[in-house]
């Protein structure tokens, strides 16, 4: 299992176009993949669950993978993350 940290910087935070390409992006690994905000937690290939988490704006989230393609996941989730979702919004 690892874990990694990112800050999240899309001016939505992780609401509704954020969020549906977070777990469209999750769906393509085979591994187990858990965000973790502020004391609560969902899977990473639930749009509902990732909306109940209310990510703002500079909150920082952890990316948790477990399965055979973790390494790889986390790393994906990260980078789309930090490039904005590839929007160039930062």
């Amino acid at each position: 299992m690892i874990e990694a940290e990112v800050v999240i910087n899309h001016p939505t935070g992780l609401h509704a176009r954020p969020a549906a390409l977070l777990v469209a992006e999750a769906k393509k690994f085979n591994s187990k993949i858990i965000v973790k905000c502020a004391g609560k937690e969902a899977d990473a290939r639930s749009i509902m669950g990732i909306m109940t988490l209310g990510v703002k704006t500079e909150a920082t989230i952890a990316l948790c993978a477990d399965g055979p393609d973790e390494n790889e996941a986390v790393a994906r989730l990260k980078g789309l993350i930090e490039t904005n979702f590839a929007e160039g919004l930062g």
